[in-house]
């Protein structure tokens, strides 16, 4: 294991690394603060399950719309970068509705107040997700392409710890402290995801430009001086007779073709604007015309009905453990720490044995197991009624 955290950090560096799997522990510790809403909504506020269904639903929305967060991302850089700045955005985004929620007593108790903050906290963090999806996208290409899995790996595990103390410090913290300093508490983790976002360099979309033409130049001269040392004196001549007329070949060519109308210089024809358009544009068409091809269409449609036709049930099932059952925030979640548990075993148990698996098997295992569990959910709430 310490060997792997290891090759991992010669790989991508301590900074890539921590910052990763502190976006994804702060997306497991949520719990910690979510299990506090729930009950916000349901003691204080005083909801009924179908309200409070009503909040959840409309807050979690910004998560079924991430493919937006990372056309934009992709499309319309702020500042020459593409994801640091974003993240910077969604990280306080993130922040400021918890500090609110901390601070504020009034919004606390309106339920429209609540609806607002929470949507733009979930804005924020279904933001930072895409964004760091992508730098974990971005750095596993080419020659780190064998390390995908395994930061992968280390992403979902780091979430899974997330979520096991957030659900066994989320108990604790409702029995022993106000909603307000939980609110405040979990404040922390935004905090220091800002301050590491600092930490990590990322290369301006011009300079990588300019880099990969000066890379070309520059093997273009050195092919043009080996070419000049392997010849001798008489060629040597000659092929500077091809370089000059190839040069005034270029020269004519860029005046036909690359010289502007009427004295405007190329780019600055376009507005910002314009151009970001057309790029938003350009990405959107790419994504229908890879969403066309079979080969993504099948399982984006059969994750697409696996989640509709699957009901959303734990607003529900929170009323009925609190409100029938009569179960005790701290048993929730140590309750809760299970299921953290199978997430960090799956975790560990793909990324040993089941890599070489076909997909299609591991999933059909996976809803069998699923399905069985859910019935074994069912029985045990019929015979405790």
């Amino acid at each position: 294991m310490i060997q792997w955290i290891k090759q991992l950090k010669t790989a991508f560096g301590v900074a890539f690394l921590w910052l990763v799997c502190l976006i994804y522990f702060t997306q497991g510790f949520r719990s910690f603060v979510w299990t506090a809403v729930s009950y916000q909504l349901k003691d204080r506020i005083k909801l009924s399950p179908s309200a409070s269904q009503f909040v959840f639903s409309i807050a979690f929305f910004p998560w079924s719309i991430k493919p937006i967060y990372g056309i934009l991302s992709d499309c319309i850089p702020i500042k020459g970068k593409k994801r640091i700045p974003y993240l910077v955005i969604a990280t306080v985004m993130s922040l400021v509705p918890w500090l609110i929620l901390g601070v504020n007593a009034t919004s606390r108790s309106s339920m429209w107040h609540l609806i607002i903050l929470l949507t733009v906290q979930n804005l924020g963090s279904a933001m930072a997700d895409v964004v760091v999806d992508a730098m974990v996208a971005e750095a596993v290409r080419c020659e780190k392409a064998l390390f995908a899995g395994d930061l992968q790996s280390i992403s979902w595990l780091a979430m899974a710890f997330g979520g096991i103390c957030g659900s066994l410090l989320g108990g604790y913290a409702l029995t022993n402290l106000e909603i307000d300093i939980i609110f405040l508490l979990f404040s922390v983790l935004p905090a220091i995801q800002l301050f590491s976002c600092g930490l990590v360099e990322e290369n301006s979309v011009d300079s990588e430009v300019f880099s990969k033409f000066s890379n070309s130049s520059d093997s273009h001269l050195l092919n043009g001086k080996t070419n000049n040392l392997n010849e001798d004196g008489s060629l040597e001549k000659k092929s500077n007779v091809t370089v000059r007329r190839r040069k005034k070949n270029q020269k004519k060519s860029k005046k036909t073709q690359f010289m502007p109308r009427k004295g405007k210089s190329p780019g600055k024809g376009k507005s910002l604007a314009i151009q970001w358009f057309q790029s938003l544009k350009d990405a959107t068409y790419s994504l229908c015309r890879a969403f066309k091809q079979p080969i993504i269409l099948r399982p984006m449609a059969w994750f697409f009905l696996a989640h509709i036709t699957v009901p959303n049930l734990s607003t529900v099932m929170f009323y009925y453990q609190t409100e029938f059952l009569k179960l005790e925030a701290s048993f929730l979640g140590t309750a809760r720490v299970i299921g953290w548990l199978g997430l960090m075993i799956g975790t560990f148990t793909y990324n040993q044995y089941l890599k070489k698996m076909k997909l299609r098997r591991i999933l059909m295992l996976a809803h069998v197991g699923l399905a069985f569990l859910k019935c074994l959910t069912f029985s045990f709430d019929n015979s405790s009624t």
